[in-house]
C-alpha cells in the first residue's frame, strides 16, 4: 500500500506558509505534503472546496487542520473515500449542526476574541476578520520567535464572519475516519478546556502540548509533525 499524501490546511488569520516547518519535518520522513489555499469564506464552500482537492490528489490522503481548519476537514472527509484520517492540530471539533461558535460554547472567552479587527468586503454585508495586529502575539502565537510573529501578523487572511458561525451541514468525517488531536495547552485563541471537550466529541488520540500557543505548528512544528507521521503510518 502506497503512502497517503498529507493535505495541510490552514485556519483564520494563517496561510499556507504556517505550515513550511510541518511540511519539512514530513519530507524527512518521506511523506509528500501540500499546503491547501482555504478560502475562509463559509463553511460549506471552504469544505466543498478542500474536498475538491482531496478528489483530485491521487491515491490516499490524511487531512490536517489547524484551528478553523478542523471544521473544514471534518466537512470535505465526510464523503471522499480516499481520506483515510484526520489531524486536528489546535482546533474545534463540530458534529452536525455545529458551529464554531457553538463548539466553544459555555467555555471562558479566549483573548481572540476581543482582538479582531472588521473589514468589510465586495459582495458581502457582513465583515470579515483579522487580528488586530498589536494584538496578534499575544492572542494567536505566543509561544513563536519575534521574527515569525511579525511575519504571521502582517500575512494573515481574513476570514468571513459566515465562516465562523456556519453550522456543520454534513456527516462529520470523524464518524467514521481515525482522528488525532494535538492540543495546544496554553493557548489564547481557542480555550483549552473546549479543546479538550471537542476531542473527547470526536473520540481523537490527543497530544497535549503544555504551554503551546494557538500557532503550534510553527512554534512546536517537529512534535506536530511527529503525530501526523505517527497518523500516517497507522492508516498506511
Amino acid at each position: 500500500m502506497s503512502t497517503p499524501t498529507v493535505l495541510l490546511v490552514h485556519g483564520a488569520f494563517a496561510d499556507g506558509s504556517s505550515w513550511s516547518k510541518v511540511a519539512a519535518h514530513l519530507r524527512e520522513a518521506g511523506i509528500d505534503s501540500r499546503t491547501v489555499a482555504n478560502p475562509l469564506r463559509g463553511l460549506s464552500f471552504d469544505g466543498e472546496y478542500v474536498a475538491s482537492v482531496v478528489a483530485q490528489t491521487p491515491g490516499d490522503v490524511v487531512l490536517v487542520g489547524h484551528s478553523y481548519g478542523g471544521p473544514v476537514i471534518t466537512y470535505a472527509g465526510s464523503s471522499a473515500e480516499n481520506v483515510k484520517g484526520l489531524v486536528y492540530v489546535a482546533s474545534f471539533g463540530l458534529d452536525t449542526g455545529m458551529s464554531v461558535q457553538d463548539s466553544t460554547a459555555g467555555f471562558p472567552d479566549s483573548e481572540l476574541a476581543s482582538s479582531l479587527q472588521p473589514w468589510t468586503f465586495p459582495g458581502s454585508e457582513l465583515p470579515e476578520f483579522t487580528i488586530q495586529q498589536d494584538k496578534y502575539r499575544s492572542a494567536f502565537a505566543a509561544d513563536v520567535t519575534d521574527e515569525e510573529a511579525v511575519f504571521g501578523a502582517a500575512n494573515q487572511r481574513p476570514a468571513a464572519t459566515v465562516a465562523l458561525g456556519e453550522p456543520l451541514a454534513v456527516e462529520p468525517a470523524w464518524k467514521r475516519l481515525p482522528s488525532w488531536w494535538v492540543l495546544s495547552g496554553a493557548d489564547n485563541a481557542i480555550n483549552p478546556d473546549s479543546q479538550r471537550a471537542a476531542a473527547a466529541r470526536v473520540g481523537a488520540s490527543v497530544t497535549e502540548l503544555d504551554g503551546g500557543s494557538h500557532s503550534i505548528a510553527v512554534s512546536r512544528s517537529r512534535e506536530v509533525a511527529d503525530v501526523i507521521i505517527a497518523a500516517v503510518r497507522a492508516v498506511s
